[in-house]
This record gives structure tokens, sequence and C-alpha cells, in this order.
């Protein structure tokens, strides 16, 4: 069983990673901490509690982050996920409290409990990681490795060549991945095979309990925006694939890159390079996902939706 705490920013697609991490029995899920991202931060912290609330998990503390990047003006998801986050479902209000200390004392707190045990997830912009690591350097051996979805290898979804975690906090997610931390980058392009088609859709709309309902009210919202913008055959679900990846890693084919941050480019802050060819001759420092076994993935995200029941 792998010791988890996630920060996220819910976010369609960090919904159904939560889902997968209080469904798996591979998952200890320690804590939750918020970012702003797809919502400002006290929208992204309620949606994340409400999910909770709705799965009735209420032993996992939750924490708020950061309120904005570390150097700019936020730029909000709102696009893709609407005005709350999380449109297209009905969530209930949180029945418990957020824990009443910031998301790095938190997970300082949590790593130095169980040191060496504990697996980050980021599905969201990388601030509270980068503030934790700056604050509590001491801690950063203590950390068993970061799992995260970020960037990718010549294709973006908030601009041509980046993607939007890291477009948000591009000077976070740089500190993050040069941290020396283990690191499993899941891009975009393993993002783009996670796919939900039609048919894993409309069994999902038959899931009648009350987190069945939610998934298919979310991927319904979710799924016309990418119909607007998009010629994807199905719904690709990125930020799921951190936890799916956990779960089952023999599901995805990967290759050990050197990956570093675009900081300061006019039209490109926030792409991720990949040295797929080791052109630059760089050390790895990250496994880097690039396929996923998709009716797996699937079928894996419709038994998480049925045990709920």
């Amino acid at each position: 069983m792998e010791d988890v705490i996630i920060d996220c920013d819910p976010g369609h697609d960090d919904a159904i990673a939560l889902i997968l991490a209080v469904y798996s029995k591979k998952i200890n899920l320690l804590g939750v901490t918020t970012s702003a991202g797809n919502q400002k931060h006290s929208q992204t912290l309620r949606n994340a509690m409400s999910l909770l609330t709705l799965m009735k998990v209420h032993s996992v503390p939750v924490a708020s982050g950061n309120r904005t990047p570390l150097l700019r003006t936020l730029v909000s998801g709102v696009a893709m996920h609407g005005i709350t986050g999380l449109d297209g479902a009905e969530l209930p209000n949180p029945d418990f409290q957020a824990e009443n200390l910031p998301a790095i004392e938190l997970i300082a707190k949590l790593v130095s409990e169980n040191p060496n045990e504990i697996t980050l997830v980021i599905t969201g912009p990388c601030t509270n990681i980068a503030l934790f690591l700056a604050v509590h350097p001491d801690l950063k051996s203590k950390i068993k490795q970061l799992v995260i979805l970020g960037g990718g290898m010549g294709v973006g979804n908030w601009g041509p060549t980046t993607e939007f975690n890291f477009k948000v906090d591009p000077e976070a997610a740089k500190i993050v991945i040069n941290s020396g931390i283990p690191i499993v980058l899941a891009p975009l392009n393993v993002g783009f095979e996670a796919q939900l088609l039609d048919e894993d859709l409309k069994r999902i709309h038959k899931v009648k309990n009350p987190v069945g309902k939610t998934v298919a009210g979310l991927t319904d919202f979710y799924g016309m925006t990418f119909d607007l913008h998009w010629n994807f055959e199905g719904l690709p679900m990125y930020d799921p694939c951190t936890i799916a990846w956990l779960i089952d890693p023999t599901k995805f084919t990967s290759k050990k890159c050197n990956v570093d941050i675009e900081t300061k480019g006019e039209l490109t802050a926030g792409e991720s390079l990949i040295d797929y060819y080791n052109i630059t001759k760089d050390k790895p420092n990250c496994k880097v996902l690039f396929h996923i076994d998709r009716e797996w993935f699937a079928d894996l995200v419709l038994q998480a939706v049925k045990s709920f029941d």
C-alpha cells in the first residue's frame, strides 16, 4: 500500500483522481492539500472537501495552500472547468472542517511522521510543493517520490507547447522538477491517451449511486469543452494518470529523461523540455510516462465509481 498526499486544484480530472485514490486498496490517502489553479484557492479547497464528503471520507485531513503562483498573477482554468471548478454536478456541502494550518505545514507534519514513506501526487500547479521545499529543506530527503501531472513533449493544452499546470506557475514547476527527489512525470502525451470513450461514459451513466451520478454530470460538462476545441475520439483524463500509475505501473510505458522548465520565454513560459533523445547528455531526473493501456484505465474508472454502491 502506497502512503499518499494529493496536492490538487479540483478540477474535473482532479476529482476523478481523488475518487481513484479513495477507491483503491493500494492507496493509503494520508492527506489532501489544495492550490489555486483551476479555480481560486477558496473554491478548490471547498471542492476537495465536497468530494470527500460525497465519498463519506472524514478522516483525511485537508489543508488550503497558496493563493497565487510564486511570482505571477493567477490564470485560472475557469474556461474548462466552469465557475465552480466542478460545473456539471451538484456536490454536497462539506461536513467537516479544514485543518487550521497551511498546506505546506500539513505536508511537513505528515512527512515527518512517515519519513521515506510518502508519495506526493501533484495534479495542480507546483506552487505548494515549491514552497514546502523552500520552507522545509530538511524534509526533502524524507519524501519517497513525486508523481506529477504536468508538461508535455511537443504538445500543449493552454498554449501550442504549454500545459496548464506548468503554465500557471513555471517557476514553481522548475524548482520541483530540479529538486533531486525521485519523480514520475505524467505529461499530456499520456494524458491524451487516457480517454473515456462514449461506451465508457454510457456505462458510467448507468451507475446510480451518488458518486456515479456526480461523475456522469462532471464528464458531461467537461466533455462539452473538449467538443468545442478538440478533435479527440473520447474524453482525456489527465490527472487520474498519476493515481492509475501508482495502482498498476505495468499498464504504462515510460522512459527516463532529463526534464527542465522554460520560465522566461515570451511565448513558451511553462513549456517542459523533455530530452527524449538525450541530446543534452544531462542526467535523467524523471521517469516520464508516455503510453497507457486505455481499456484498463477506463475499466478502472468504472470500477471505482461502482464501488461506492
